[in-house]
């Protein structure tokens, strides 16, 4: 799902993509406080915060598994952790996908997908069919984000972005702080399975909705797919992110096989990519990394991440675990941040667009730093919840000040052909960085607490110890945000034409 360069004298604009500049690109006279987001972005919008919000919907609901099919608690843990897996095994394909079919395709296949493993989960009979349906369900929401964020960059002028690219923050933050407490509320009707009945609808409407207004965007190629670059890129992230997942709860023997097998694995698909980007058609184009604007961003991004994943891990082992509250409680507790960086995205985007990125990232990525430090040293067994809550809306508006100029000036600094895989190198890389940045600050955590109980503390003493040390990590990884972003440039870089 490519558009051609601008600025080439063999360019030429489909009817359709000419259609949408008509539509949407801005007038002389136009001002990006005058710009109003497209109604297909708005709805691509909806559509991802419905099958991001299912990532974490099943959270709540583990202990009604548990009971139903009779498992233990680690096997029923894998409900969250297929979805997971699933979505580091496809989004490295998705780049190469969105070129091969057009944006109405790509988009009904991904819905249609996501649906059909709804309707398996919510009609399974036994344990393993619900886990079939999770991976099926996740293959279509690997799609929908680097869609989206394809779809933005190609049809929304450049002085309008960084607004747009802010309303994907509801997508990106709210959904995933939304899914325990929605499953929770649920729950209190009745069965698991009314969780798929009540996302199945949702999902239908958004879609049918979607595809009125849905009109391909760019061309597409016929590019033959490397089936051998499908297998290893699907094997080596999966397993190197489950490796990753797992870090503390398996032997170290164990975590040396997967994490290697994967990093391996991993290496194997890069080079094989760059040797394809001589002699044939790469499966995730790696020229996107000759864009020194991109790559910075990628690097800030991940970093950003694994700040944010991994002390996003810490909030609820240190309420559920030691606090005694329960999930749902946990969730509501933690959902006033997602919304407050959901609701933020778009302001912070059209600052973006009016002043650029350094002025909002750097103080953002400051601002980082200061929550989690703040978190480290005031967190105890009797921290109120007053100011957890509030540490956590700050340290959620910090990342909305970093992650919506990031995304929007990376991506907006690649030549449009590269914008699918760059998408799809900016999801790759989230799921990887933050199973990173949470193995690492549990390994932390758990060290330090083995370490003060070694040395006659408390159980409760030594995991406030850990967890205290674990977010001083969050904050040593926010340190370094604080460097990249002052690396970055104002705007985006014009890229000239393609990527050679």
């Amino acid at each position: 799902m490519t558009a051609h360069t601008e600025g080439t004298p063999e360019a030429s604009t489909s009817p359709e993509l000419a259609e949408f500049e008509a539509d949407f690109s801005l007038t002389p006279d136009e001002t990006t406080d005058t710009y109003k987001t497209p109604l297909v972005i708005k709805l691509l919008v909806a559509a991802t915060f419905v099958v991001i919000l299912n990532e974490t919907i099943m959270i709540n609901a583990i202990p009604h598994l548990m009971a139903d099919f009779d498992v233990k608690a680690r096997d029923a843990q894998w409900i969250s952790s297929i979805f997971m897996l699933t979505m580091a095994a496809v989004i490295p394909i998705t780049g190469w996908f969105l070129q091969r079919v057009s944006t109405r395709t790509a988009y009904t296949i991904a819905m249609t997908t996501f649906g059909l493993g709804t309707i398996i989960c919510g009609t399974a009979p036994i344990f393993e069919m619900l886990l079939v349906g999770r991976a099926v369900q996740a293959a279509g929401t690997a799609v929908m984000m680097p869609l989206l964020m394809t779809t933005v960059m190609t049809v929304v002028p450049e002085q309008a972005r960084g607004r747009v690219m802010g309303n994907m923050m509801l997508a990106i933050s709210v959904a995933p702080a939304m899914g325990p407490v929605v499953s929770g509320l649920i729950l209190h009707f009745g069965s698991w399975r009314l969780i798929f009945a009540f996302m199945l609808p949702i999902a239908v409407v958004v879609s049918v909705l979607s595809l009125r207004h849905l009109t391909n965007v760019g061309e597409t190629n016929t590019a033959p797919v490397s089936w051998f670059s499908v297998a290893v890129a699907a094997l080596g992230f999966s397993t190197l992110v489950y490796g990753l997942s797992e870090v503390g709860a398996r032997s170290t023997g164990q975590l040396v096989l997967l994490i290697g097998v994967g990093g391996a694995l991993v290496a194997l698909f890069t080079f094989y990519q760059l040797r394809l980007q001589r002699v044939g058609s790469p499966l995730l184009d790696l020229r996107a990394f000759k864009h020194r604007t991109f790559t910075v961003t990628l690097a800030l991004m991940s970093m950003a991440f694994m700040a944010f994943l991994g002390s996003m891990i810490l909030l609820p082992l240190y309420l559920q675990d030691l606090r005694g509250l329960s999930p749902i409680k946990t969730g509501l507790l933690v959902m006033p941040g997602g919304l407050a960086m959901g609701l933020l995205g778009p302001r912070i985007g059209a600052i973006y667009d009016k002043i650029g990125a350094r002025p909002l990232v750097i103080p953002g990525s400051i601002l980082m730093v200061v929550a989690l430090f703040t978190m480290s040293r005031v967190i105890d067994e009797n921290t109120s919840y007053a100011l957890i809550l509030g540490l956590h809306v700050l340290l959620m508006l910090s990342l909305a000040a970093i992650f919506t100029p990031v995304f929007t000036l990376g991506l907006g600094a690649l030549p449009p052909e590269l914008y699918s895989h760059g998408s799809s190198i900016l999801g790759t890389l989230q799921q990887v960085a933050g199973a990173i940045g949470t193995a690492a600050l549990v390994v932390i955590m758990e060290n330090r607490s083995e370490s003060l109980v070694s040395s006659g503390s408390t159980a409760d003493q030594a995991f406030v110890g850990g967890l205290q040390w674990a977010f001083v990590a969050g904050a040593v990884f926010g340190a370094v945000v604080i460097a990249l972003s002052l690396l970055l440039p104002a705007k985006a870089d014009q890229p000239a034409g393609p990527a050679h």
